[in-house]
């Protein structure tokens, strides 16, 4: 038998506070009451007091705005009495343990809508406005994620009724829902019924929306009218990941011994490697009719692999080209890569192996960018957790704030929308990674939290999928130190997909971590080489310059950082590891302008925060870092 909880808050509507007796345990002042409100929010990561002040006194200056957080922090620990315990006042944070503190806003039958959140506080701080209508809308969109997804699993009329209903009552302009209500209405024989809901859908998404009801709504409505037998729509699972086939290279000038049938198949195992990829057997594709449309359809391809060898003079040349089949014309596909490879023809099982590896290397990142692109064209709230994180991933790199934070939101969603999505889980770990190195975060501790919990998740989720692990591992070294854990993870990763650039680049860093300098080099250059036109290529050579800092080889470093900083300038790890080498160099002028485009990416990076941002296992390797940094004048 459970515990019952010592403190039950009610943050829906008007708040409420009650204590294990039934007590009323509010306290009197309003921002006192929004500071426990943000507690339990947060619970169990704790509130920077600077982030609580930020949020409650923002047009006060700081001394005043820290006094009456003071003063809050000692109203709340008398108003709770004998549960005062729940409640941690530490200098920099404050924090509520979820233990035994029952709150209505994670219920999943909560009385009043998130949209309700807290709605007697308005107007206390603006700052604490934009939190209220940020926190209302992610609550209200993981809400109606989860009464969606049970609504497409009913089938009696009264259950979908109500269920429908519900989801109304979270979002009003879902129009999923209403379909499924004026369905139900249609099924249950009440056509009156059904015109009636359909009325007030035309209503609502008037009033709130200014939009009329889709045309799948209104040709819903027509047939119940006509009186026609309404065809129940399929819910779709969940799409695995993009379809790929791979056909037999075509042979050219005579015959080719087998490498074209062959390396289709080995780039289709390489390929399946890729745990968001959805591959279909190359003989499949292979049987396809030519120019039978129909049949192409049914296939139900998103990308096509196709290319010729060509064998002569020792050598052997394949050509290859990716078609995006849900592009271009008349079924035949959009050409979004291509690739030429030659090599000499002495082994063709080596050549075979090697050019399979560079090829899925090449097409994994265009494939995500691609399939990126096309989610970001569907309506937000048509969107998959699939599409959801498709669309951060390319943001994620680009590294501009506020599309960055974006894709924070988005993954927020995609895992609330399938908690049990690996993927989501390891993308927002990746995230995080960012938002930490960045210095964009207001809790480096809670987001470091935040990211081990995310990317352990991950792994629990999918111990076969190597884009996880890997990322598991780089939470392991460089959030939290752990350079034997993130080894470990690593090799795990290579050897579920050896052909996973990230992987080894990944690799690469926990090794130079543990100050084995020669091993990362070798690691992160196998990265290079297997994409060597990877759109991620600036972070590649990114970690390529910090074993080249260790070894003391400080051109080298300057010569990638400019290169990495041309490809991306807007990632500030490189213009730290470049700002170090320019001061062991003692060019100043160039140090300067590292030194100043750094601290307008990270404005609070100090030679202190860098010592306590260390993972590095060597003493004289973090020492040779800091002195370059101080020599640059940071």
């Amino acid at each position: 038998m459970s515990t019952p909880p010592r403190l039950r808050l009610t943050l829906l509507g008007s708040m409420a506070a009650h204590g294990p007796d039934g007590a009323s345990v509010l306290p009197r002042g309003r921002k006192t009451r929004a500071m426990l409100a943000i507690l339990a929010m947060a619970a169990p990561d704790p509130v920077p007091r600077s982030r609580l002040t930020g949020l409650l006194w923002s047009r006060r200056d700081r001394e005043q705005a820290r006094a009456s957080l003071r003063q809050s922090v000692h109203e709340l620990q008398e108003a709770l009495g004998g549960i005062a315990d729940l409640f941690h006042a530490e200098r920099d944070h404050l924090a509520l343990r979820p233990d035994g503190v029952w709150i209505d806003v994670f219920e999943p039958h909560a009385a009043l809508p998130p949209a309700r959140l807290l709605a007697d506080l308005n107007g206390l701080d603006g700052a604490l406005d934009r939190y209220l209508a940020t926190e209302r809308l992610r609550l209200t969109r993981a809400a109606a994620a989860g009464v969606e997804a049970s609504l497409a699993t009913l089938g009696d009329p009264g259950e979908v009724t109500a269920t429908a209903r519900r989801l109304l009552e979270i979002d009003p302009v879902n129009e999923r829902a209403w379909r499924a209500l004026i369905r139900a209405h249609g099924d249950a024989g009440s056509p009156v019924e059904a015109a009636a809901a359909y009325e007030r859908c035309v209503a609502t998404l008037a009033d709130l929306a200014g939009v009329p009801p889709g045309a799948e709504t209104q040709a819903l409505m027509t047939a119940i009218r006509d009186g026609r037998t309404i065809e129940p729509r399929a819910v779709p699972a969940r799409r695995p990941g993009a379809r790929v086939g791979v056909m037999p290279f075509r042979a050219t000038g005579g015959d080719d011994g087998g490498l074209s049938l062959g390396l289709a198949e080995e780039i289709t195992a390489a390929l399946a490697r890729f745990r968001w990829l959805f591959l279909i057997a190359s003989p499949s594709v292979a049987a396809m009719p030519e120019g039978d449309l129909a049949a192409w359809r049914a296939l139900d391809l998103d990308f096509l692999l196709d290319g010729t060898v060509q064998r002569g003079g020792g050598r052997v040349r394949i050509t290859q080209r990716l078609l995006d089949m849900r592009a271009g014309s008349a079924g035949a596909g959009e050409v979004v890569w291509s690739g030429r490879f030659d090599r000499e023809a002495v082994d063709l099982f080596a050549v075979q192996d090697e050019i399979a590896a560079e090829t899925v290397a090449r097409i994994d990142p265009t494939l995500l960018l691609r399939e990126g692109q096309r989610a970001g064209q569907s309506l937000p709230q048509s969107a998959t957790a699939y599409d959801l994180m498709l669309r951060a991933i390319p943001a994620i790199y680009r590294l501009e704030e506020a599309s960055f934070r974006a894709a924070g939101e988005a993954l927020q969603r995609a895992v609330a929308l399938d908690p049990d999505y690996a993927a989501a889980h390891a993308w927002w770990a990746c995230w995080h990674l960012f938002l930490v190195g960045q210095g964009w975060s207001e809790d480096r501790p809670a987001a470091m939290a935040r990211a081990g919990a995310l990317a352990e998740r991950a792994v629990q989720l999918d111990p076969a999928d190597a884009r996880g692990l890997t990322i598991c591992g780089h939470v392991q070294a460089f959030l939290h130190g752990d350079l034997d854990a993130a080894v470990a993870l690593h090799q795990r990763a290579l050897a579920m997909n050896p052909n996973l650039p990230l992987a080894w680049v990944f690799s690469g860093l926990a090794h130079s971590y543990r100050g084995e300098h020669e091993i990362a080099i070798a690691r992160i250059e196998q990265a290079g080489r297997l994409s060597p036109y990877d759109p991620h290529a600036f972070f590649f050579d990114n970690a390529l310059m910090i074993p080249h800092l260790f070894l003391g080889q400080f051109e080298t470093v300057v010569e990638i950082g400019r290169r990495a900083i041309a490809l991306n300038p807007g990632l500030s790890s490189t213009y730290k590891i470049q700002l170090s080498a320019l001061g062991h160099l003692g060019r100043h002028a160039e140090a300067e302008i590292a030194r100043r485009r750094l601290l307008e990416l990270d404005p609070g990076f100090t030679l202190e925060e860098a010592d306590s941002r260390n993972t590095l296992r060597r003493a004289e390797d973090n020492a040779l870092y800091l002195e370059g940094l101080r020599l640059g004048g940071l």
